[in-house]
């Protein structure tokens, strides 16, 4: 238990200590002029978080370490059967862990059901570091159990899955921070990693655009699955962000009981 506890608390910090650095970068080489101020849009998006982790806790006690150490004492899964181990199956698990985030991306986009979860989250007017945990509390719990699922499946070693855990976490930092790259930075960088701008395509106005760029880490998938656009129409300075019938900000209760609202056709992405 001194191991799990050792790793959640490595997550945290350096969940935290990202958090504060990108914010700080932000406020100092901000890419986009901020249409809502931090005071209106920050409680929504930090309440959103501290909602996520307690469902979390309530509805899956067992933590994604645990689970991951269960399954290995117990031998389970398709890499304990052909005795793949060691640097290959860490590096293959976060391989596939990304691919699958990548498809259930999609599906949450292109389900109806799924997508009343999933936008929630595009219905941030701005973007930046705290986008990148505003995700209803129902999409969080599907996704752990999605992701568990995997490791069950595959027998993911508990090392794999934190350090998946840990890249995930800072990548969706990363690309929803509001941060300036230098163009020829960001044009070699995304390269092996999705970017700010990248990333900011897929929160596009533009259905075209919103079903683009749906990598949270890995920019190849995008690529070699046909789901890559470089820049938005609009340019990054003008394009607008969000969901066209929700262009105003919304309350905590507000996104709360967005999946339960009527879904018309004109609201698919």
């Amino acid at each position: 238990m001194n191991g799990i506890g050792g790793a959640d608390s490595l997550r945290l910090i350096v969940f935290a200590g990202l958090f504060v650095a990108l914010a700080l970068a932000e406020h100092r080489w901000p890419r986009r002029p901020r249409r809502i101020e931090r005071l209106h849009r920050w409680p929504v998006n930090l309440g959103i978080v501290l909602l996520d982790t307690l469902a979390l806790r309530l509805v899956l006690p067992l933590a994604p370490a645990a689970f991951a150490v269960f399954i290995h004492e117990q031998g389970w899964g398709l890499f304990h059967g052909i005795g793949f181990s060691g640097l290959g199956e860490v590096l293959i698990s976060l391989l596939l862990l990304d691919l699958l985030i990548y498809w259930q991306h999609r599906l949450f986009h292109r389900i109806p059901l799924l997508w009343r979860l999933h936008r929630m989250h595009h219905t941030d007017l701005d973007l930046d570091v705290t986008s990148g945990t505003r995700f209803h509390p129902l999409e969080i719990l599907l996704s752990m159990a999605i992701k568990l699922s995997a490791v069950a499946l595959l027998g993911i070693s508990p090392l794999a899955l934190l350090l998946f855990e840990i890249i995930l976490n800072a990548a969706a930092l990363f690309n929803h921070a509001n941060l300036a790259l230098p163009q020829a930075v960001d044009r070699w960088l995304r390269l092996v990693l999705v970017t700010p701008d990248m990333h900011r395509v897929h929160h596009s106005i533009h259905p075209q655009e919103t079903n683009s760029n749906f990598g949270f880490n890995q920019p190849w998938w995008d690529r070699l699955l046909g789901t890559y656009q470089a820049q938005p129409r609009d340019g990054h300075g003008a394009m607008v962000l969000g969901l066209k019938q929700w262009q105003q900000q919304m309350s905590l209760l507000a996104l709360l009981r967005l999946p339960f609202l009527p879904l018309r056709t004109d609201q698919r992405p």
